[in-house]
């Protein structure tokens, strides 16, 4: 199996994904749920450590890779805020803010891809996809221990507060890792022809 195999597997996994949380008429549907996330974000692992130790490192890789990702976390989070499990405001400016983020770098690599330059992914962004990946599930886990009464009082409270402890980490490194992208990848706001245009003066 390729590793851009594996991330298509990754992108199918989504609506899967969906159906289950949302299948309250099945038994378990979202602890399913909270299964099927963490596997399709393990192959975010697989399909990178594949890629370069075959020399499989390609620019559609690259983007499926991106994409693959983004759709995982952005999927998981509208499901978590949109069900109250991080009730409002708190739900929606979260979303704002991984959204925000997720567009502008987008929006950035597509810039630079009109000028030829590929931008790498840093170990911010890395830390901060791997507390995305272990905040959202946690929620989903803690809707699950919740919707059938599996845990209560200090119990409930430790958990929840846990969740929120990741998240609110997976935040900051969602902006600290945006910021950290823009400032390292400047150059690509910069006119080559005024930049050259200056150096002749």
């Amino acid at each position: 199996m390729t590793p851009n195999q594996i991330s298509m597997i990754r992108i199918f996994l989504v609506p899967v994904l969906v159906f289950f949380y949302l299948a309250d008429f099945i038994t378990w549907n979202k602890f399913i749920a909270v299964i099927i996330f963490i596997v399709a974000a393990l192959t975010d692992f697989i399909d990178g450590k594949l890629a370069r130790k075959t020399g499989q490192v390609t620019d559609l890789g690259k983007f499926l890779d991106s994409i693959a990702d983004k759709i995982l976390v952005l999927a998981g989070l509208i499901l978590i805020v949109a069900d109250g499990t991080i009730y409002a405001p708190y739900g929606a400016i979260i979303a704002i803010v991984i959204l925000s983020r997720e567009f502008m770098v987008s929006a950035l690599r597509q810039v630079a891809a009109g000028k030829n330059l590929i931008l790498a992914a840093d170990k911010w962004g890395k830390y901060k996809a791997f507390l995305q990946d272990l905040a959202i599930p946690a929620f989903m886990l803690l809707n699950f221990l919740s919707q059938y009464n599996y845990i209560s009082g200090i119990s409930f409270e430790i958990v929840f507060w846990i969740c929120w402890g990741l998240m609110i980490v997976a935040v900051l490194l969602t902006i600290i890792s945006g910021i950290n992208y823009f400032v390292k990848n400047r150059e690509v706001f910069i006119d080559k022809k005024n930049q050259n245009e200056n150096l002749k003066d």
